[in-house]
């Protein structure tokens, strides 16, 4: 899937496409989260039930991202971007005019397939956009998209569903989308896929080798160690530090922001010849943070921090593990760089997923206070991973 690079000093437009349509994605599979109440009342379902939409998209993205990105190596970049935005465009709609659950859960599910098929390429074609000396900016740039998302469009996106009807939400999301493809397929450099591009089976096979799987592992643990205890995040604070909604909120907010700074600080920091040790200090960043979580929990402002430089170091960690992987894949498998970033993807969706499990296995043997500690025990193993890693199989620290 390779792209005609850029030299100029700008970012070329089409990165900045490519964030609005992340951005379209990530609404799409987080607002699932805002909608659920009223979501459940209209299809006549319970609040339980309805939560599959959102394991139901997650399952698509861990899905799409490696093994529909490999079966769709030969196909044009462009042409892969575009209609994985008419099938966003197509499902959002569907979304809106569901008539049952089990008819939106199918759709989130083929939905969910393109994200991590779009998120995959996507993060390739950003990189390829651009001189190696950028990747790691062009990359948070499109990244950013996501993070915004979450931060600002979630909100919004709740709003709008309590005062008119959570289907208008999506009709809104796939209109986004529309515009989204329309302005990849303008912006995009047509170039054309080369004859020997890497057969999809070559590129399954060549995502297993121990750097790629170990890197993605450590991708795998930073999400278990976040989401094991950001799954929680309201009880823990309600509940063990004390706060009221008023102090949640604010806490939320604080996550949002730093998220977006740490997303470019990802990306600045992956572009230094240090990348990997930046990575290693995040991590160690990361135990700390969360352990802090359990020693700080009865100071109000500090839980107030904490949350914030949680944001900022998960999102670092998304697009220096990102970029690592597709450097990884660029020495151990030329050819194959957007499936090695779709399996960051599937490693980041399965660690979310298992996150939450533990957290709550946690929380029964040890009462909500114990999904800090078991955060920072996890984010422990990733550093450790990693440094593993790079003495055994990469370069060293």
């Amino acid at each position: 899937m390779s792209i005609v690079s850029s030299r100029s000093r700008a970012l070329p437009p089409s990165i900045y496409w490519l964030s609005l349509c992340s951005f379209a994605f990530g609404l799409c599979e987080f607002i699932a989260a805002g909608l659920l109440t009223p979501m459940a009342r209209d299809l006549h379902a319970s609040v339980a039930a309805t939560g599959g939409a959102i394991a139901a998209y997650a399952l698509g993205a861990a899905i799409g991202a490696p093994v529909l990105t490999a079966l769709l190596a030969r196909r044009p970049t462009r042409q892969i971007l575009v209609a994985t935005m008419l099938v966003l465009a197509a499902g959002s709609v569907a979304m809106a005019g569901s008539p049952a659950l089990g008819a939106l859960l199918c759709v989130r599910f083929v939905v969910g397939l393109a994200h991590g098929v779009f998120m995959a390429v996507a993060s390739h074609a950003a990189t390829s956009l651009v001189d190696p000396s950028r990747a790691g900016r062009a990359l948070s740039i499109v990244w950013l998209g996501l993070t915004l998302a979450l931060a600002g469009g979630v909100p919004l996106g709740t709003w709008l569903g309590a005062v008119a009807s959570w289907r208008w939400v999506f009709t809104a999301i796939g209109v986004l989308a529309l515009c989204g493809g329309a302005g990849l397929r303008c912006a995009m450099p047509a170039a054309r896929q080369p004859a020997a591009a890497t057969p999809a089976l070559a590129s399954l096979r060549a995502i297993l080798q121990p750097p790629l799987l170990l890197a993605a592992g450590v991708a795998a643990l930073v999400s278990v160690a976040t989401f094991s205890f950001f799954t929680y995040v309201s009880p823990f604070l309600l509940q063990v530090g004390g706060l009221d909604a008023g102090w949640l909120s604010a806490a939320m907010l604080c996550f949002g922001a730093c998220a977006i700074g740490g997303n470019l600080l990802g990306g600045w920091c992956a572009d230094r010849p240090s990348a990997l040790r930046a990575t290693v200090l995040a991590l160690a960043a990361l135990a700390l943070n969360l352990l802090g979580f359990y020693v700080l929990r009865a100071h109000r402002f500090a839980m107030l921090a904490l949350c914030g430089t949680l944001g900022m170091l998960f999102f670092a960690l998304v697009t220096l593990s990102t970029m690592r992987l597709l450097r990884l894949a660029q020495r151990h498998c030329p050819g194959s760089d957007a499936v090695a970033a779709g399996l960051n993807i599937a490693a980041f969706n399965a660690g979310t997923a298992a996150g939450g499990a533990l957290g709550g296995v946690l929380i029964v043997a040890f009462g909500l206070p114990g999904i800090a500690i078991g955060g920072a025990l996890a984010a422990l193993l990733a550093m450790l991973l990693l440094c593993f890693q790079s003495r055994k199989l990469d370069a060293p620290l």
